[in-house]
């Protein structure tokens, strides 16, 4: 299987930072719905959000959160998320370059953990679950939506066959199954949903462990 580099989703997100918004926008209408919504009503505190990509998330953080770090590897995505938090007078959004597996963030210092629809990109997502796992505090949350493998056997063989071309024109894994990177880094599963045309949407809640008295 080919394998996406940070080089690979720059590229493409760049390409594609003017026509992204239309194509989510596509996405959640018809496969999707609902699953943006639901991972940004999860977090709270100090959050920090890989893959922040236009900045779709940032309008809809409630008062509960109070700042948002947002890191994405595209600067021509990065362009429109600062206009977005511009015309939305968000002071409490920063936004940086910077890649989900090596972040510039000290241990320990985030409430929650948000990725909606990154995992797919990212060329090692249990090196990103270990950082997520870093930078929470104990009984952090990580979120996270995303598509993947379907639970449909014809299905699944379609996505395995189409992906290849997939990966070299959006640098998206489409048949990846999130939980396993989560578990690898330590993260306790409580919550997985699976939605969407046979069952492609999962919608995950991990828990970094407290600390113990």
């Amino acid at each position: 299987m080919n394998q996406t580099s940070n080089a690979d989703i720059m590229k493409a997100f760049n390409k594609n930072a003017r026509v992204y918004d239309r194509w989510m926008t596509f996405f959640e209408r018809y496969i999707a719905n609902g699953a943006r919504a639901w991972a940004v009503s999860k977090a709270h505190g100090t959050v920090v959000e890989i893959g922040v990509g236009s900045g779709l998330n940032l309008p809809l953080y409630g008062p509960e959160v109070e700042h948002v770090t947002g890191f994405d590897l595209s600067e021509k995505m990065l362009s429109i998320a600062r206009r977005r938090v511009a015309e939305k007078r968000t002071a409490r959004v920063e936004l940086h370059h910077g890649d989900a597996q090596t972040l510039d963030l000290p241990s320990g210092s985030a409430d929650t953990f948000i990725s909606t629809f990154t995992f797919c990109t990212i060329p090692d997502p249990l090196a990103a679950s270990r950082e997520a796992y870093r930078v929470l505090r104990p009984g952090g949350v990580f979120v996270l939506t995303e598509h993947g493998r379907s639970t449909r056997a014809l299905a699944r063989s379609i996505m395995r066959a189409i992906e290849p071309l997939i990966i070299r024109v959006s640098a998206e894994h489409i048949t990846r199954d999130p939980v396993p990177y989560l578990t690898g880094a330590g993260f306790t599963i409580t919550e997985v949903q699976r939605g969407g045309p046979g069952g492609i949407v999962f919608r995950i809640l991990a828990h970094k462990q407290p600390l113990r008295d």
